[in-house]
């Protein structure tokens, strides 16, 4: 009974954890913005309704520059899928693979047709237009700045990018979860289409 208990305790404080942590980043991120904007003179300079305002900005334009399904992966889902153009490794000839983008984390490469993973390219885009907070830009400008890179240059980015074998940084199980979410929100998003299609017949 005891160690079933123990066993409990353990499994909560884990996934508190995960919860609060980043709760907690981000808290000291304001803190530290405000303590530097106070040693610098500037006691208004930070607005904490800044960064909602930047994301907000960030989510327009995302929309402004992807097509009509990406939109809609990266408002459903919190992720964009990017097919592959080059095969950058002699193995996999002919096969087609994608990226996954998600917000402040590595691109994870993968095979659709398996859902196996490949790689992960850890690339940074950090904000140079400070004074205010933090050097990371706004979740969508992240994901955009990701997506342009791979659309216009995807050998020069991956061949620059760190490159690490799955789970480094990203949990493998969730990238399994979000393969899994991606085709089913496809399969609905065809089935969709094919009602509205068959209704305007």
């Amino acid at each position: 009974m005891t160690v079933a208990l123990c066993a409990t305790a353990i499994v909560v404080v884990a996934l508190l954890w995960e919860v609060l942590v980043p709760y907690f980043e981000k808290r000291f991120d304001r803190r530290r913005a405000r303590k530097e904007a106070r040693r610098n003179g500037d006691v208004h300079a930070y607005d904490p309704g800044r960064e909602r305002r930047a994301e907000a900005r960030a989510k327009e334009l995302l929309k402004s520059c992807v097509n009509d399904e990406e939109w809609d992966m990266y408002r459903d889902l919190g992720l964009i899928r990017v097919w592959g153009a080059e095969n950058l490794d002699k193995e996999l000839k002919g096969v087609p693979y994608a990226y996954l983008i998600y917000p402040h984390k590595p691109i994870v490469a993968y095979l659709p047709q398996t859902g196996r993973l490949l790689n992960e390219y850890c690339v940074e885009f950090p904000d140079e237009s400070k004074p205010y907070g933090s050097t990371r830009l706004p979740d969508s400008d992240d994901v955009l700045a990701k997506w342009m890179a791979l659309k216009g240059d995807e050998r020069r980015l991956i061949s620059s990018a760190n490159m690490h074998l799955p789970g480094r940084q990203v949990d493998p199980r969730q990238v399994q979860r979000d393969i899994w979410r991606l085709g089913r929100w496809e399969r609905e998003r065809l089935e969709r289409t094919r009602r509205t299609q068959s209704g305007a017949a």
